[in-house]
């Protein structure tokens, strides 16, 4: 049973997230954290770090953040036990979903029983042809990053940017070991860096799997 301080929690970070807008375009996203001071506007995926920024706007008073810092692994809130924020696209083949490094997260369950992921999930709508979104934000960010200089070099393709994301639903979950255990499995386990170095393994969910008991409330838009 999940404690009552926990649910209690929850229930306000629920209440807090139905002030979320709906509708999240690509480009007023971008410009909003811009002016608001976050460092991540210049990133491709901005869907994620947008949900990050509306969750720190809206749950300041309610939760700590960032979170407790395991190694050089930080969470993103703190309250009672760890939290994470991710957001994720319902219209796509992929049910799965990385969450954060294995070694911290079992680190952070041992200290408080559970861990805490606030799911943003919506369909999201892509880039045209032309990529007329990734020219713009290109030209916001006056210039293309090192991470697109490197994927040029290596002749790989650019993916599709997301250019909106329409909210249908925020879970948010508690896993202890057991329910985590359910529906997870390793993620960049055996990998390694460009420089050799091998890669911290981090934990992968499959959001079709999540046992209903470690659901402790959803907030439908």
């Amino acid at each position: 049973m999940i404690n009552e301080k926990i649910v209690d929690t929850v229930k306000k970070l629920q209440n807090a997230s139905r002030n979320m807008p709906k509708v999240w375009d690509g480009r007023s996203a971008i410009l909003e954290m811009k002016e608001g001071g976050s460092r991540q506007w210049r990133q491709m995926e901005w869907m994620g770090f947008y949900f990050e920024f509306l969750c720190e706007k809206h749950f300041a008073s309610i939760i700590g953040m960032p979170g407790k810092k395991y190694g050089n692994t930080e969470f993103d809130a703190f309250h009672k036990i760890s939290w994470d924020f991710k957001a994720h696209a319902a219209n796509t083949t992929s049910h799965n979903v990385i969450i954060n490094d294995a070694e911290a997260i079992a680190n952070t369950i041992d200290d408080y029983g559970y861990y805490g992921l606030i799911l943003a999930i919506g369909e999201v709508e892509y880039n045209d042809e032309e990529r007329t979104f990734k020219k713009w934000h290109d030209t916001l960010k006056e210039g293309i990053s090192k991470y697109e200089v490197n994927r040029i070099n290596r002749g790989a393709m650019s993916r599709r940017r997301k250019t909106e994301f329409i909210l249908s639903e925020i879970h948010f979950i508690c896993f202890d070991s057991e329910t985590l255990s359910l529906c997870s499995s390793s993620f960049q386990k055996g990998f390694r860096n460009a420089d050799g170095s091998p890669r911290k393994e981090k934990i992968m969910i499959n959001i079709q799997r999540i046992p209903d008991v470690a659901l402790v409330a959803t907030e439908d838009f």
